[in-house]
């Protein structure tokens, strides 16, 4: 997730800054219908919090808390990642979704408020994602630790 927040963040977005409203709103609300429209996509986005949470919940259990606790962590940036895409991103996409082509006065007063929230939201996702990223690496590295050390001992 953090790669395709990051890829909006400096090709995406900077590149439709350079279109017209008409298109600017108009790619803006093919991108939202495709990914609206993907089950994959869906997948991925929810089974991301869901896998994390099973991680951290089976290495609880299995007495890694150091594990479990850099888990949790990632977690816990996920869940603020949903939290400003359900809250932020998403209403905009919607409020975009409504805006007909055709009336550009009212698409230009719309993407003025869209592009800074939504760009600054999506921003934030793509640092929590980083920062989930890094959280979950630190936990491979003490969960090859605990094993092979456990594997070593048997």
């Amino acid at each position: 997730m953090a790669g395709l927040f990051f890829a909006f963040d400096v090709s995406v977005m900077p590149g439709l800054a350079r279109s017209d409203a008409a298109t600017y709103v108009q790619a803006m609300q093919n991108f939202n219908a495709v990914i609206d429209g993907s089950g994959l996509f869906g997948l991925i986005f929810v089974g991301a919090l869901l896998t994390a949470g099973v991680a951290a919940f089976y290495e609880y259990r299995q007495g890694r808390r150091s594990v479990a606790g850099w888990v949790i962590a990632a977690t816990a940036c996920y869940v603020v990642v949903l939290i400003l895409t359900v809250g932020v991103n998403i209403p905009l996409n919607n409020q975009l979704a409504r805006v007909d082509n055709a009336d550009k006065t009212h698409a230009l007063s719309i993407i003025s408020d869209f592009k800074g929230t939504w760009e600054t939201a999506n921003i934030a996702r793509t640092l929590l994602c980083t920062a989930a990223l890094g959280l979950l690496t630190r936990a491979l590295v003490l969960y090859g630790r605990a094993t092979s050390y456990v594997a070593r001992n048997i």
